[in-house]
């Protein structure tokens, strides 16, 4: 999915009780809780400092929490090393702990990361997921991510996803 239009993001922000932050170091066993359990993983530590931490273009800023009090229920991130024109910004690991989802907690931090994209300069997002992960899909299609249809099996599916959210290709335009 890309996302081409940064100029009028809505505003961030957090839902009652929660509060957004960037990351702060430490965070590497948290993060990796939440995505080897609720998106599917082998991360460790060594591995997230290896691919994201440790990355010349890292810093704090890249990485956004969702916490509740002192702990950290959601994360997006926003990559920036992949091999795209400087323009480009990848929406990546974005992730809700189940227990908190329902909330507005992937939009507030899918938001974050998008409004940090504006601040760099970012002409167009980027962002890979799954057919199945209906809810994150609504949030992007609302924010205005269009889909990418670069495989002959996208039209089709495409059509299903909507179908499933009971929207038509015109609402989310």
């Amino acid at each position: 999915m890309e996302l081409t239009e940064l100029a009028c993001l809505p505003d961030v922000v957090a839902p009652e009780g929660y509060r957004l932050r960037s990351y702060r170091p430490g965070d590497e066993e948290v993060w990796c809780r939440l995505i080897n359990e609720f998106i599917g993983g082998d991360y460790t530590l060594e591995k997230v400092a290896a691919e994201l931490v440790d990355q010349p273009w890292f810093t704090p800023a890249e990485l956004c929490f969702a916490a509740r009090e002192r702990e950290a229920v959601g994360t997006a991130c926003a990559l920036r090393q992949r091999d795209f024109d400087e323009g480009v910004g990848w929406l990546h690991m974005v992730v809700v702990d189940p227990a908190h989802r329902g909330r507005g907690l992937g939009r507030a931090v899918v938001l974050a990361v998008l409004h940090r994209f504006r601040r760099l300069g970012r002409a167009k997002v980027m962002l890979n997921t799954d057919d199945q992960r209906l809810p994150a899909l609504r949030v992007y299609l609302s924010l205005g991510f269009k889909p990418r249809m670069f495989h002959e099996s996208h039209p089709d599916r495409w059509r299903e996803i909507y179908q499933r959210l009971d929207l038509t290709q015109e609402e989310t335009t």
